[in-house]
């Protein structure tokens, strides 16, 4: 089930269970995941999209492999806090995505999520190639944790 409210989402989620974060883009999707303490976010993987079919299939085995209880997907909104074709496509992404599976999917304003994940690597002097292959994942990551200081204070 898809959650507008961030309030409900966080009213849908079963107790001591993981959460997944993820950075949707047009070449890859970056995944992160929580500890069933739902403090620490920590980023998975890079998954380059070919098709929905394959890409939701590699998401799901991480929502069974690693007990996950909800999907936290990045919108992707305008400076301004409208919502473009990005966020359009995020949420097709959402509604698909809950076609195959119970656990219920929220949404976190992700502005600037790239830009704070690219500061961390640059401050960790990461190499031009090294942040091009982490950059999706540790953006999930950021969203993720973003996420997961909420929901401390529900």
């Amino acid at each position: 089930m898809i959650h507008d409210a961030f309030e409900e989402f966080a009213a849908a989620l079963p107790p001591m269970t993981a959460l997944m974060g993820l950075d949707l883009g047009e070449k890859t999707i970056g995944v992160s995941v929580s500890d069933r303490m739902r403090g620490v976010a920590s980023p998975l993987e890079t998954v380059r999209r070919k098709k929905f079919t394959l890409d939701s299939a590699r998401l799901l085995e991480i929502i069974a492999d690693r007990e996950i209880g909800g999907v936290i997907l990045g919108l992707p909104k305008n400076m301004d806090g409208t919502e473009g074709p990005r966020c359009q496509s995020t949420r097709a992404f959402a509604r698909n995505l809950s076609r195959l599976t119970e656990v219920p999917i929220g949404f976190w304003d992700e502005r600037l999520s790239t830009v704070a994940a690219e500061k961390a690597l640059l401050e960790a002097d990461t190499t031009r190639k090294r942040r091009g292959q982490v950059i999706d994942h540790v953006a999930a990551g950021y969203i993720l944790q973003g996420a997961l200081d909420r929901l401390r204070f529900l």
